[in-house]
């Protein structure tokens, strides 16, 4: 969905990271996006995201209800976060991904650990240590100024206006309901269907509904 809609926008997608799952899916996965406007209209997208739907392999039909959590970060720069070495332990491994025989000859893949915060990043895309190196310092980075962020709004709470909602990433945002073709954002009682069209990067609609109450909360607390 974010790629499609990064697609329609015209911005770059860049995939830092990917961890599969052994069900065909995916643990996790960190990607970059660079163009106008993409933090803005994308911050809005933090959060828990329930899917309900009924598996193929489900013979009775039943729904299953299964969830994603989205973190939107801004990009730090090295201005923005002074991050210590004798903070960092880094790991080198073989990559696991794609990559031909390269992947098996020479251990590229780059782990690395804030120790302070425990914060660990891998990043294992590229083929050099040093451009794998460059790619987890900066999601390090950006994860870092995250969470400095995060300590500041806990004490303005009475002010987080952030993103509408608590902005608790453990607060459900919004449901994706396959059996119904409907999606739902909690925060503000919206419901749209085709759910196809959404999944194929058609959300400017559901971002433009949160983007607008975020602006009138914020006009309201003045």
């Amino acid at each position: 969905m974010y790629a499609r809609y990064a697609e329609r926008h015209r911005w770059h997608t860049e995939i830092l990271n990917a961890s599969e799952s052994d069900k065909h899916g995916f643990k996790e996965v960190v990607f970059e996006l660079r163009g106008r406007g993409a933090y803005s209209r994308l911050k809005f997208e933090s959060g828990v995201h329930r899917v309900q739907r009924v598996p193929e392999t489900e013979a009775q039909g039943r729904i299953h209800t299964s969830t994603a959590t989205v973190a939107v970060l801004p990009e730090a720069e090295e201005v923005d976060v002074a991050v210590d070495e004798k903070d960092l332990r880094i790991d080198i491994f073989h990559s696991s991904g794609a990559g031909g025989q390269n992947v098996n000859k020479v251990a590229t893949a780059i782990r690395i650990t804030h120790v302070p915060t425990g914060i660990v990043v891998v990043c294992q895309d590229e083929r050099t240590q040093g451009k794998n190196r460059i790619k987890a310092m900066t999601v390090l980075r950006s994860r870092l100024l995250d969470l400095e962020q995060q300590k500041r709004d806990a004490e303005l709470s009475a002010d987080r206006r952030s993103q509408v909602g608590s902005g608790d990433r453990s607060e459900k945002i919004r449901t994706y309901n396959f059996p119904q073709d409907r999606i739902t954002d909690h925060r503000v009682g919206l419901t749209l269907h085709n759910i196809p069209d959404r999944l194929d990067g058609n959300i400017d609609d559901l971002i433009d509904a949160v983007a607008t109450a975020d602006e009138a909360e914020r006009l309201k607390g003045l």
